[in-house]
């Protein structure tokens, strides 16, 4: 026995060997033309490093290839090391650099949430104790975690305002959802709408970005849905106080493994979610006068690295993960490039997760993620 599958008709449960042998598929994949959506990535240095790389030779050599957009990460205590005491130096030449390739940025300013594991990161020294599992942080409860993160988040716009290649700010990462199974604690939609409105009265000249995750398949929207029902998940929260909302894709996932095999739940052919998409397309051609920037979707982090049983993706010789095969690097992109001319919708921007990961992966021999987003920025 090779496979198993169990068809839910929302979604399959598919159970495989995780490392299949590697193949040229994604040279005959189809490539859908993105029109006037903007491609890019979003660069994480703490993954870069996780995974062994110097994260300013991974930069330069990614900001080579011909993108037109890059999201960056305001780290909170990668840069107040010490109260009051801010050091932009690690940030400050990601922004020199991409501003040097002539690209535009979206900066997440956090500031308690950012992209990229472990997802918060707020100093310790805010925290008399960890925050309470199941609470909802809340302005009135937390009044001096908000203070320190509106300060830094105010602080990150006030000094970077002035850089032309900046678009927008990003507010919180999938501001109001827990962080995964890990934690359980939930950052009020109150709390979110304070650090945003602080933002845009420092700078409101730039939209506002704000994602959320997509779940592809019923049994995880039941699960969102459960954990934040009293206020809705992020992209509920996005539509409200956002200009830009950003969707987070992941259509293959792992559960768990026993040995060599991995159950996965592949939402990859699914229609499932035509309702929670119909909503954000009228959200995104509904007027309104509440901001000055026209209302955008995007997707935010498209699946284009392996979503395996470990928060590392593997990298084995002579195979790749079954829950992001290079081909699926092109595929995911073509989901969204077909919904987008169907729904009548201009998506503003399709960004690629996983670009550390395809260094990683050229680095040890294999260049077919790194050579599918080339064929594919080459061929949109």
């Amino acid at each position: 026995m090779n496979t198993l599958e169990i068809a839910m008709g929302l979604a399959t449960v598919r159970v495989r060997r995780a490392a299949r042998p590697l193949t040229d598929a994604w040279q005959s994949a189809p490539i859908e033309p993105r029109r006037a959506t903007q491609l890019g990535i979003s660069f994480r240095p703490l993954q870069a490093e996780a995974l062994g790389l110097e994260p300013q030779t991974t930069l330069q050599a990614l900001l080579a290839y011909p993108f037109q957009l890059i999201r960056l990460g305001a780290y909170w205590n990668r840069i107040e090391l010490a109260p009051g005491q801010l050091d932009f130096a690690a940030l400050d030449w990601q922004i020199d650099a991409a501003e040097a390739a002539g690209k535009q940025i979206i900066l997440n300013v956090g500031p308690l949430k950012t992209f990229g594991y472990p997802e918060f990161f707020a100093p310790a020294r805010y925290l008399s104790r960890p925050l309470r599992e199941g609470a909802l942080v809340t302005p009135a409860q937390h009044q001096p975690l908000l203070t320190a993160a509106i300060a830094f988040a105010t602080a990150v716009v006030a000094r970077y305002r002035d850089r032309q290649a900046i678009v927008a700010w990003q507010v919180e990462h999938e501001a109001v959802d827990p962080l995964g199974m890990e934690h359980s604690w939930r950052l009020a939609a109150a709390f979110v709408q304070r650090e945003v409105e602080a933002i845009r009265a420092v700078d409101p000249t730039r939209a506002v970005m704000m994602n959320g995750f997509l779940p592809t398949s019923l049994p995880v929207r039941l699960q969102q849905w459960w954990r934040t029902r009293d206020q809705g998940d992020s992209l509920a929260v996005a539509q409200r106080l956002a200009d830009r909302v950003g969707i987070d894709y992941y259509p293959r996932h792992a559960l768990f493994s026993i040995g060599e095999w991995t159950v996965y739940l592949d939402g990859s052919q699914s229609r499932w979610g035509q309702r929670r998409l119909d909503a954000l397309r009228a959200w995104a051609t509904e007027a309104t006068a509440a901001s000055p920037h026209e209302r955008r979707l995007m997707i935010s982090e498209g699946q284009a690295e392996p979503w395996e049983s470990v928060t590392t993706p593997p990298n084995p010789a002579s195979a790749a993960m079954f829950s992001c095969l290079p081909e699926a690097v092109i595929a995911n992109y073509n989901h969204w490039m077909e919904w987008s001319r169907q729904a009548g919708v201009s998506l503003y921007a399709y960004l690629f997760w996983g670009a550390e990961y395809w260094a990683l992966r050229q680095q040890s021999g294999d260049r077919r993620y790194m050579q599918a987003f080339a064929r594919l920025l080459e061929r949109a």
